[in-house]
């Protein structure tokens, strides 16, 4: 999916909404774990439910990977759903991988080739050559983690040196060099919404994925104010707030609700700032 493919969804659908399918088997409603697939038969029903609202999906590999063969089975037939019954939807890859150039290589060969996504989240701290095998996929996109949600971003990537730079600032600066805009982009995550700013100085024009709105308590106004450029450049990530939002069988339902909402107020920022 290119850039312009990407904003012309978000004009479409008034919506930057992704949905993170962050499915944990313990917090599925009860009356799925019956089903031959619950994990499967969970995340069917959130997207058939949330698919109007978002331009989106972002399954969680650590979700998966925690139920062993059942839990990547069901992510692959999770990926093969969206992309049979909903194939303008972008679907991102959380995986955040970043090794030496070979093993980065078969990471890439895994989520590119076989499982045909269109965004893997990649870490950044071993440069370059562990980013690089994912960037000679011209159609596809590399998310690198840049600055992130949880407290313990003030460990090291807030961190500065001797001339001002804060380590994410250099990740930036380097980092954009590799690709352009067109296939990379970053995360940075919702509340850290005062240092947008300082991001947008150095990737003005990149997207960046933002998670971190909803259940860790990030403004989606700020977030707006602060990051939102011409093409809008924002994937706004809600995980737990839409899919766990009910628990009971009007879960898919409820999940409809809670997207609609955030859609709404999606579209009243692209209204006021697009």
């Amino acid at each position: 999916m290119t850039k312009q493919e990407l904003f012309n969804q978000i004009k479409k659908k008034q919506s930057f909404l992704c949905v993170g399918l962050d499915t944990d088997i313990k917090k599925i409603p009860p009356h799925l774990l019956d089903s031959e697939d619950p994990i499967y038969e969970f995340n069917k029903a959130i997207i058939d439910a949330t698919a109007k609202y978002s331009i989106a999906y972002k399954p969680n590999l650590a979700f998966y990977e925690a139920t062993g063969l059942e839990g990547w089975l069901a992510f692959e037939k999770t990926v093969a759903y969206i992309k049979q019954r909903y194939p303008e939807l972008f679907l991102i890859a959380d995986a955040k991988r970043g090794d030496i150039g070979n093993t980065s290589e078969m990471y890439a060969r895994s989520f590119f080739d076989k499982l045909k996504m269109d965004a893997v989240t990649v870490a950044p701290y071993m440069g370059e050559d562990s980013v690089r095998p994912f960037l000679i996929y011209n159609d596809k996109w590399v998310i690198l983690l840049a600055l992130t949600s949880n407290k313990g971003s003030q460990d090291f990537q807030l961190t500065e040196d001797k001339n001002g730079e804060l380590l994410f600032e250099k990740v930036l600066r380097i980092s954009k060099e590799w690709a352009s805009d067109d296939q990379m982009m970053y995360v940075v995550g919702a509340t850290q919404e005062k240092m947008l700013g300082r991001v947008r100085k150095i990737v003005p024009n990149h997207f960046l994925l933002v998670p971190g709105i909803g259940a860790q308590g990030g403004s989606l106004e700020e977030v707006c104010k602060a990051g939102m450029n011409d093409s809008c450049g924002l994937i706004v990530n809600s995980s737990r707030a839409i899919i766990y939002a009910d628990n009971s069988e009007d879960f898919a339902a409820t999940a409809a609700k809670e997207a609609q909402k955030v859609q709404l107020k999606m579209a009243e920022m692209l209204d006021k700032y697009l």
